[in-house]
């Protein structure tokens, strides 16, 4: 992922020139539930049939983090989170920047338990 620091990503580069798989945690964890419950992200959840960025940008939301420090991390605007936040509401079907937050909340505590 393109905010991964230079901490991880230059392991990860050495890694894929190693002929190695290196993927975020996110997407280790869909994998995962792949994997192991036959499942995809899409089927096991709505959060699926978000984007890359739109899932950047919700599991910054369930981190905690505000839009600004998305926008910052990311190196957008904070007019383009506000945008990805919109179509992330469409997508999941939220009518709510509150319904929004609870759902990245509860989706990142699901990623991130076990």
């Amino acid at each position: 992922m393109k905010r991964e620091t230079t901490r991880k990503v230059i392991p990860a580069i050495r890694q894929i020139l190693e002929g190695k798989l290196c993927v975020s945690e996110a997407i280790a964890a869909a994998m995962t539930a792949q994997f192991v419950e036959g499942k995809t992200l899409a089927t096991s959840s709505p959060v699926g049939q978000l984007s890359d960025r739109e899932l950047e940008v919700f599991e910054g939301l369930g981190q905690g983090r505000t839009t600004r420090q998305i926008a910052e991390t990311l190196r957008v605007s904070v007019k383009t989170v506000q945008a990805h936040c919109a179509r992330i509401k469409e997508k999941l079907n939220l009518s709510s920047a509150t319904e929004l937050l609870r759902e990245a909340v509860r989706w990142d505590e699901s990623i991130h338990e076990g």
